[in-house]
């Protein structure tokens, strides 16, 4: 823990990952898609918001408490599902899951975990969401269902934009799959990372913990590689949705929308909440940024379906920044995967720590005490992606 103490900010925990984690790992979390445009965009869209400043204003006593989908939470953010987490260290989703529950704020596995859905459940106390893909073996997903409601999840998350996956030039050249490649560069790399090499020696969990054993023909990780390549289904269609949610019977969050006619599709299925997202660039590039397509997605269903955002977020003021917008949730991907390779369950916690300190003094210096009261008149130019053919 005192190697944190000197941390100040993301980009901090982002460069003591980047030393931490093997090379293969570190540029499947720090990259997107072709050219990565969309994925710079993400990061730099938010700094185009400015805010307004007010001053002489009682900030004495401030909240950042919220709910998102009926959780309550210690700030509108969660942990977004990102695969290959357990890679970043021994036991990363355990180790996160727990980060998020000291926090108060949701923990959501992904599909493509390393820790099951039952290595969380037993290692956590608090509900967590279970995010999910649309599979061509159907018989799988309703058994990853059930697992999830055996589980005690409290939501289910499926993602829409994986139909086909995006061609993602470092993890080509860094032999990146399903199981990973041992080739010598990426050995060679390994015996500079001691720290990650002890931390994975001490856990049997190395595979992807929700599929291998549980996927017809998947028996180990050999047999892996040719069944996830075979699975992600591009007949995936709105219809799709009805029976999840039918199978699933709780709350249904849709993530994948960048389009306003999308959106209405998405509060016309029954969904519970929508995530305006671009898979971190790591899909369409060329695409706009999350934060820039926010605005278009509010107009369109503002209060007939909650709203979150993901995609670029690495501060507290990109947070406050995506709420000012009409986001009433937002979720975090690298910048807690960031702090998860740094300093495992503390460096997730930092990385909690610092967004929290953030959102809550950026709120107070623009003259609000209570996040839910925040809007679109904290910026100074809050129109600046009202028309997408501009930007």
């Amino acid at each position: 823990m005192s190697s944190l103490t000197t941390v100040t900010c993301i980009e901090d925990l982002r460069r003591m990952a980047q030393r931490r984690v093997p090379r293969m790992f570190y540029d499947y979390v720090e990259s997107g898609s072709w050219t990565e445009s969309t994925f710079r965009s993400n990061v730099d869209d938010f700094q185009r918001l400015k805010f307004k400043q007010r001053v002489a204003v009682d900030i004495q006593s401030r909240s950042l408490r919220s709910s998102m989908i009926g959780t309550e939470v210690a700030m509108p953010v969660a942990l977004a599902p990102t695969g290959l987490t357990g890679m970043l260290c021994g036991d990363g989703e355990i180790l996160a899951a727990r980060a998020a529950e000291r926090f108060g704020v949701p923990f959501t596995l992904s599909t493509m975990s390393i820790c099951s859905i039952e290595d969380i459940a037993t290692h956590t106390s608090r509900p967590f969401w279970f995010q999910l893909y649309v599979m061509r073996d159907r018989d799988f997903m309703r058994r990853l269902i059930d697992r999830a409601k055996a589980a005690g999840c409290s939501a289910l998350m499926l993602t829409l934009d994986l139909q086909v996956m995006g061609q993602r030039h470092k993890d080509i050249k860094n032999g990146l799959a399903a199981p990973p490649k041992p080739t010598l560069r990426n050995l060679l790399n390994l015996a500079t990372k001691p720290q990650w090499c002890l931390s994975m020696s001490r856990t049997p969990r190395r595979s992807f913990g929700n599929i291998v054993g549980h996927a017809k023909g998947v028996s180990d990780v050999s047999s892996l590689a040719s069944w996830t390549t075979e699975q992600f289904d591009p007949a995936l269609c709105w219809q799709d949705i009805e029976w999840i949610k039918q199978a699933w019977g709780g709350k249904l969050v849709v993530k994948g929308i960048m389009d306003a006619e999308d959106a209405r599709h998405a509060a016309d299925c029954g969904a519970d909440a929508l995530i305006v997202s671009n898979h971190g660039g790591r899909q369409l590039d060329g695409a706009p940024s999350s934060i820039a397509a926010l605005p278009h997605i509010v107009q369109a269903v503002r209060g007939d379906i909650e709203i979150w955002l993901d995609g670029g977020i690495r501060s507290g003021q990109d947070v406050l920044r995506a709420v000012a917008l009409g986001a009433q949730g937002t979720l975090i991907g690298r910048a807690f995967l960031y702090g998860l390779g740094a300093a495992g369950q503390a460096g997730v916690e930092r990385a909690l720590q610092i967004i929290a300190k953030e959102l809550d003094v950026s709120m107070a210096f623009c003259g609000r005490t209570d996040i839910g009261g925040v809007g679109r008149s904290i910026l100074l130019n809050p129109q600046i992606f009202d028309d997408l053919t501009k930007i």
